[in-house]
């Protein structure tokens, strides 16, 4: 029998998606390449926000059309699972916090297919190294699905970080709800379990992902001299949410637009160079027009490398869901009126980097080319082929608000 994963949402929800293939191969179900083409389908769901959640429930009901065989996982697995059941009431619906349940579950459900089979996972990893965390926002569903934090043990990380390499990866991207908190429930930290993964000798590149400003704020000193190591992309997802101290207190954040700005400078001061990656919300709920403009202030004054803007969503049984909303077009005027600003930041900042010549690694094949990644996590398109994990020497030539393009040296 054949069986095809199908990930949506967060890198964690990719990274374990990625295990439950390897699961699968593990009980000697081979790994097809369409759903159309397998007999078991794993939806690996997300439900961040409302239009997620309803292309969700629409691909259940497509891959149900097909008379596909589907096993439900993700966090609509947990938070939503009778509106998974009643369009799927015979099908395997597996919270994340019960996947160490998932290859007997499968067995159990449609036996053991043959002998182990091996896993094709291309020359990148995902590495997730927690569930949960220790935030408690009030417009976020992601904490429902999750949990309280529960870091992974960290030899077991750093054993599956070194097979990684072992296995051929170029590029290990390390992941959870919020990276910064790892270990603040097992006497360790973020900075002390990349220290182990560093010791792996071998020519690669380490992501850190997103990690609220909070939480940085606790290790940043020793993230910093993490970044020493050249292997380290120096490059940090931050996610600021508001420039309003006020819409930041309702939404529970923890910190105040002027915290976030001085953690920036930290890490600025110690690598200028340092890609700042961060999200917005905007449109929450009594979000003032005042508040709007702080955020555009925010936004021109950090001038952030990558900035993701995404419209409130109301999520069930959240508290920002029981609060006054605004009109949706407010929510679209903000919307449009901030990705023109981050379209003309973004612009002036890839800018400045044209005729800067860069180490880069093959990632990911584009549209236009192969997407290779500096050291600072930037992509550039380099309209040749060029096999994916191969470091390459680039000259940056052009640009786009998202993007930049080059040339092979």
């Amino acid at each position: 029998m054949k069986y095809y994963v199908e990930s949506y949402g967060c890198t964690m929800n990719y990274g374990e998606g990625r295990k439950l293939s390897r699961d699968m191969a593990s009980m000697g179900y081979q790994e097809a390449s369409s759903p159309e083409d397998a007999d078991i389908v794993i939806l690996n769901t997300c439900t961040v926000v409302e239009t997620t959640e309803k292309h969700m429930l629409s691909r259940i009901s497509e891959l149900k059309k097909m008379k596909k065989k589907v096993i439900v996982t993700g966090c609509m697995a947990k938070v939503q699972p009778k509106r998974v059941e009643i369009r799927l009431p015979e099908s395997i619906v597996l919270a994340p916090s019960d996947y160490h349940r998932f290859a007997k579950e499968v067995a159990d459900r449609y036996g053991i297919a043959g002998p182990p089979l091996a896993v094709h996972e291309g020359t990148d990893a995902i590495l997730p190294i927690a569930q949960g965390c220790l935030g408690n926002c009030t417009y976020c569903i992601t904490k429902f699905a999750r949990g309280r934090l529960q870091s992974y043990p960290e030899n077991e990380l750093v054993s599956e970080f070194n097979r990684f390499i072992d296995d051929g990866a170029k590029e290990v991207l390390i992941t959870a709800q919020d990276t910064a908190c790892y270990g603040a429930d097992s006497k360790t930290d973020l900075p002390s379990l990349i220290r182990s993964m560093l010791q792996k000798d071998g020519d690669y590149r380490v992501r850190i992902g997103m990690m609220n400003p909070n939480h940085l704020k606790k290790i940043v000193d020793g993230l910093i001299e993490t970044m020493d190591d050249n292997r380290m992309y120096r490059f940090l997802h931050i996610p600021v949410q508001s420039g309003s101290d006020t819409v930041l207190k309702n939404m529970r954040r923890g910190y105040t637009a002027e915290t976030f700005m001085e953690l920036v400078d930290t890490l600025r001061a110690s690598i200028p160079e340092i890609s700042i990656a961060t999200d917005i919300i905007t449109g929450f709920p009594g979000e003032s027009d005042e508040d709007h403009e702080k955020t555009k202030a925010l936004i021109r004054d950090l001038r952030a490398d990558t900035l993701n803007i995404t419209r409130f969503s109301s999520r069930p049984g959240t508290e920002a869901a029981s609060m006054e909303q605004l009109h949706g077009r407010i929510l679209k005027e903000r919307s449009t009126e901030l990705t023109e600003l981050k379209n003309a930041v973004e612009y002036e900042v890839n800018k400045r980097l044209i005729g800067q010549r860069f180490r880069a690694l093959a990632t990911e094949v584009g549209k236009e080319g192969t997407i290779v990644r500096t050291e600072y996590y930037r992509p550039v398109v380099i309209r040749e082929d060029i096999p994916l994990g191969t470091f390459v020497d680039v000259e940056v030539t052009d640009c786009r608000p998202t993007y930049l393009f080059g040339q092979r040296l």
